[in-house]
């Protein structure tokens, strides 16, 4: 740092080793530590354009993710001025193509580091521009590569810059010129441009499947235009085999942005059978295409995409089960979400086949993993699979006591409310069954437990009622209603419509409703009586514990939701 006083070659060539040497945060903090944004920064007003541009590429690699140098960037002066002013000074169009690249470079990372908000207009109405001006014809294939990158990693995140992107100078349109490279003509006229081409033309198509990436994340609109650009889906699927990883991983983010969309799903996705180049993609690729590409598949089997069963028939479970062993925890992630997706709604054959691949063993180690959001996935995974009553019955017959032991530890366990409540979720379900609900009845630390949400809610809502003998805390559920939807499945016993004649005929009402209950009666025989002592003995068992009279408590709760599921659960008992 002392020799930035000298000579502004000394100044020149320190400013480079730095920019050349700072390779990651770590790197950054010591040179911000040792005074290199104080030192540097008066050399933005050298008289030599070769120090101001090693001191500006300095500051863009200083500022790369690092919201602490960007945040004190946001904050110097030199002669007067602010750091992020000169920047934009920088960018305009009488300075050199160098000079306005690395400037929106230096604010494009300030902005994503939160040192500048994203509708300040240093950025909307200066760096943008500049960006997209940088994707141009008119500019060397490098630079159009270095502008497109940059752009796409300013608007990533932010909605309102992709659509003011999108309609700035035809950027969409201009993009589909990055495919062009090497061109016929080069080939035969000129062997240096063509060498030239060829050397760029991975980089150029990697940049514009970025920035195509960045573009369509969020609106509808935009990806239908990207798509409806010139064989726009030819190239992307052309992409996902290229020699080049880059282009690859990028063509799959592209495709992955694109997927977000329900209408591209139906028609383009299902037209150019995208699935297939995808499930190519993730039979031997690097972990890093592997993680995007996961994500992707996870959109394409939602129920409403018809690239579902193809998907399902290519052996997709056995693949994603294999993801969900993987060590690192994005692919476990995306492994058990593209499952939790397949076993929606799906039929018993496609749940018994989930269950075999993945193995039980496997489940229960996925809801002790330590990642979060594999443990979220795996919880919505369980209730997708316990879903229709047939279903429940059969799954839990032949893995309920496993099932059960999971949610004990779970429900006992140092987790968070959102876990507890899918938890929950996942009890109501099984209360559902026809069969599986006396697995619920017959486990009193379920039951117990329920009793304690139970008592929180009265807790929370009362706050002089409702303690239970030896506990002395509250568990304050935001979904508070899911104790009691346990309670109104696990006594019922019945169909609702059953109920509904059994509750008219107690009160006095309709005779033609006794005589129908009668005919129904008969119909259903013994297994419908022996239904109606189930329910009766399940009732008798939850009033025991109380259950009825905080349900009382509940019903008067001026938190409507939760009164009227209190309410409902009761008519059960008052039935």
């Amino acid at each position: 740092m002392a020799l930035l006083s000298r000579s502004r070659y000394t100044q020149e060539y320190i400013c480079q080793i730095f920019s050349h040497c700072c390779k990651g945060p770590d790197h950054q903090t010591i040179l911000f530590n040792h005074g290199a944004v104080q030192n540097i920064a008066h050399l933005l007003t050298s008289v030599s354009y070769k120090v101001r541009m090693q001191a500006l590429k300095c500051f863009s690699v200083l500022a790369f993710e690092n919201p602490q140098v960007s945040m004190t960037l946001v904050n110097v002066l030199v002669d007067g001025e602010l750091l992020p002013q000169i920047f934009v000074k920088m960018l305009q169009r009488d300075k050199p193509i160098e000079m306005q690249l690395t400037s929106a470079k230096c604010l494009t990372y300030m902005c994503r580091a939160g040192a500048i908000r994203t509708d300040d207009n240093c950025i909307v109405l200066k760096t943008l521009p500049c960006l997209v001006r940088m994707c141009s014809k008119e500019r060397l294939l490098e630079e159009r590569v270095e502008g497109a990158e940059t752009l796409a990693y300013l608007i990533e995140p932010d909605v309102e810059l992709q659509r003011i992107a999108s309609i700035t100078d035809h950027l969409i349109a201009m993009l589909a010129d990055y495919f062009k490279y090497p061109s016929s003509v080069s080939a035969i006229t000129d062997i240096k441009r063509l060498d030239h081409d060829l050397k760029h033309a991975h980089e150029l198509r990697q940049a514009a499947f970025k920035l195509y990436a960045s573009l369509g994340a969020n609106d509808e609109d935009i990806r239908k235009k990207i798509i409806e650009t010139e064989n726009m889906m030819d190239r992307i699927v052309t992409g996902l085999s290229e020699s080049s990883v880059k282009v690859r991983l990028a063509a799959v983010r592209c495709l992955h942005s694109l997927s977000r969309s329900v209408q591209q799903l139906r028609t383009s996705f299902q037209d150019h059978a995208v699935w297939k180049p995808l499930m190519k993609v993730l039979q031997n690729a690097p972990d890093e295409i592997l993680v995007v590409a996961s994500s992707m598949l996870c959109n394409l089997l939602l129920e409403f995409s018809p690239s579902k069963e193809p998907i399902l028939e290519s052996g997709a479970v056995e693949l994603l089960c294999g993801l969900t062993q993987s060590e690192n925890p994005a692919l476990r992630v995306n492994g058990i979400w593209a499952l939790m997706n397949m076993a929606f709604q799906a039929e018993q054959k496609i749940k018994a086949d989930i269950l075999r691949s993945l193995s039980t063993e496997q489940l229960f180690r996925l809801l002790s993993d330590s990642d979060l959001n594999v443990l979220m996935k795996t919880l919505g995974l369980l209730r997708n699979l316990l879903s229709t009553r047939p279903h429940i019955d059969k799954i839990m017959s032949t893995h309920g006591k496993q099932i059960m032991q999971a949610v004990t530890l779970i429900l006992e366990g140092e987790h968070n409310i959102e876990v507890k409540e899918q938890t929950l979720c996942i009890l109501a379900n099984i209360a559902d069954g026809t069969t599986a609900k006396e697995l619920i009845m017959t486990n009193d630390d379920i039951l117990q437990k329920i009793k304690y949400y139970m008592v929180g809610l009265c807790a929370l809502h009362d706050s002089t009622s409702c303690t239970l003998e030896g506990e002395d805390r509250v568990i304050h559920m935001s979904n508070c209603s899911l104790p009691l939807c346990f309670v109104y499945q696990t006594s019922y016993g019945m169909t609702r419509k059953h109920c509904s004649r059994v509750l008219s005929v107690g009160i006095g009402g309709d005779p033609r409703e006794a005589l129908a209950l009668e005919r129904a009666e008969k119909e259903d025989g013994e297994m419908h009586l022996k239904k109606m002592k189930g329910s009766q003995e399940r009732q008798d068992k939850l009033r025991d514990m109380g259950i009825v009279d905080i349900l009382h408590k509940l019903s008067q709760s001026p938190d409507s939701n939760l009164c009227d599921k209190a309410k409902t659960a009761l008519q059960q008992y008052l039935a």
